[in-house]
C-alpha cells in the first residue's frame, strides 16, 4: 500500500524525463537529509524519508516507472508490482557508504585486526644528518603476547560463535519501517568470542612493552624527513599483522655551518691585510679543512664556492657545495706602530665613506639572489 498521494516526481524534486542517475542522486540527497538516524524522534522527517524511499523504489525500476507514467499511483499500488515498505532491494547501494550500515551484506570480520601505525620524533646532530648514523630509539608499543602466542586464548583455547549474532558478526534491528544491520555489539563484529581469554593480555593477543630500536639514519637527511620502518608499529590483535613506525627527524643547528638543502654556507673572517693584498687561508668544511684563495681587494660579503664540499645527497649522487661568505677582521686594539701604519694607508688611499660602487652593488645583489633561491 502506498504511503503518499503526492506525485512521485514531485517527491524527489525531478522532472518527468529525469534520467536514472538523476533520480538516484535526488533520492540520495533526500535520504541523507531525512534519515531517522539523523533526525531521531522527528515524525515529519521519518514520513519524508518513507515518501522518498517509495518514490525511488518505483521510479528507479523501468517497468514500475512505465506503469506509473501511464496509470498513475493505481498502476503500482499493491500486488506484485506495488511498493512494499518492508522489502528493499538496492538501497544499500545508495545509503551504505554514508551511514555505515548494511542490508544483509558484509558478514563477520573475525577477531584478527591489524596493528596501528606509530610516530616517533628523533633529534640528530648536524654531522649525524650529513653523514648518517645509527641511533637508539626507546619506545612503547604493543607486541605479541608470549603467554598465548598472540591468539588471545588461555592455554591455546580457541573461540566460539557469538551467542548474540550467532556467528554472523552483525545484528538486525528495525527503526520504523526500515530494517538495518550493524556490527554486533557483543563481539564487535567478529562473529566469535574467546572461550577462555588469556589472563595476561585479556584476550587481545598483545601486551604493551618498552623497547629500544636501532635506527639506521641515511646520509643527507634534513629536518622534517620521515623514515618508514615497516612492521615496527603496534602488533595486531589476535595475531593481526603489525603496523608501521614513522620516524620524523629534527636536525640541530651547527655552530659554523648553515644548511641550505644540500649546500652549506660558512661566514668566515679574513685578516684585513689578506683582503687588501690577497693571499690564502684555510677554512673548515664538513669534510675537513680546505685552502681558499683570496684575491687582492676582496670586500666584505664576497662569496666563494667550494665544489662538492657540502652535504652528501640522500640518493648517493654526489654532494652539494660550500659557499664561503667573507667578512673582514678589523682589529679592535692597535699598538702605536699599527695605528701609524693604518693612518699612513688612509692618507695614501684618501677614500671617503659612501654607498657601494656600481660594481660592488651588482655583486651584493647577486649574492642575495644566490642565497634566497
Amino acid at each position: 500500500m502506498s504511503t503518499t498521494s503526492r506525485d512521485l516526481y514531485e517527491v524527489l524534486g525531478v522532472a518527468r524525463d529525469a534520467s536514472t542517475d538523476q533520480i538516484k542522486s535526488a533520492y540520495r540527497k533526500l535520504a541523507l537529509k531525512h534519515h531517522p538516524d539523523r533526525n531521531p524522534g522527528d515524525k515529519d522527517a521519518e514520513q519524508k524519508f518513507r515518501e522518498a524511499a517509495e518514490a525511488y523504489s518505483v521510479l528507479s525500476d523501468a517497468e514500475k516507472r512505465s506503469r506509473y507514467d501511464r496509470f498513475g499511483a493505481e498502476g503500482v499500488r499493491g500486488g506484485a508490482g506495488g511498493f512494499d515498505p518492508n522489502a528493499f532491494v538496492d538501497f544499500a547501494d545508495i545509503l551504505g557508504d554514508f551511514f555505515g550500515f548494511g542490508f544483509g551484506g558484509g558478514g563477520r570480520r573475525g577477531r584478527q585486526t591489524p596493528g596501528e601505525d606509530l610516530r616517533a620524533d628523533l633529534s640528530l646532530t648536524f654531522e649525524e644528518a650529513a653523514f648518517g648514523a645509527e641511533k637508539s630509539l626507546p619506545m612503547r608499543r604493543f607486541e605479541r603476547c608470549d603467554t598465548c602466542h598472540g591468539s588471545g586464548g588461555k592455554g591455546g583455547s580457541g573461540a566460539v560463535a557469538c551467542g548474540v549474532c550467532r556467528g554472523r558478526g552483525r545484528v538486525q534491528y528495525r527503526q520504523g519501517f526500515f530494517a538495518m544491520e550493524r556490527p554486533c555489539p557483543e563481539c564487535q563484529g567478529a562473529g566469535e568470542k574467546l572461550k577462555d581469554p588469556c589472563p595476561d593480555c585479556r584476550g587481545e593477543g598483545r601486551t604493551l612493552r618498552e623497547r629500544t630500536l636501532t635506527i639506521a639514519i641515511p646520509a643527507g637527511v634534513d629536518t622534517g624527513a620521515r623514515l618508514r620502518l615497516s612492521g615496527e608499529g603496534n602488533h595486531g590483535r589476535a595475531g593481526g599483522h603489525a603496523g608501521d613506525l614513522y620516524v620524523v627527524l629534527d636536525v640541530k643547528p651547527h655552530e659554523l655551518f648553515r644548511r641550505e638543502g644540500y649546500d652549506v654556507v660558512l661566514t668566515w673572517a679574513v685578516p684585513y691585510p689578506t683582503a687588501v693584498l690577497g693571499g690564502t687561508c684555510r677554512v673548515p668544511t664538513p669534510h675537513g679543512e680546505e685552502e681558499l684563495e683570496i684575491p687582492a681587494g676582496t670586500g666584505a660579503g664576497r662569496a666563494f664556492t667550494l665544489r662538492g664540499k657540502g652535504i652528501p645527497r640522500v640518493d648517493g649522487r654526489g654532494r652539494g657545495d660550500e659557499h664561503v661568505v667573507v667578512t673582514i677582521r678589523v682589529p679592535k686594539k692597535l699598538s702605536s706602530e699599527q695605528r701609524k701604519a693604518v693612518q699612513k694607508l688612509a692618507d695614501v688611499l684618501k677614500e671617503e665613506p659612501g654607498s657601494p660602487t656600481r660594481e660592488e652593488k651588482g655583486f651584493l645583489e647577486k649574492l642575495r639572489d644566490l642565497f634566497s633561491s
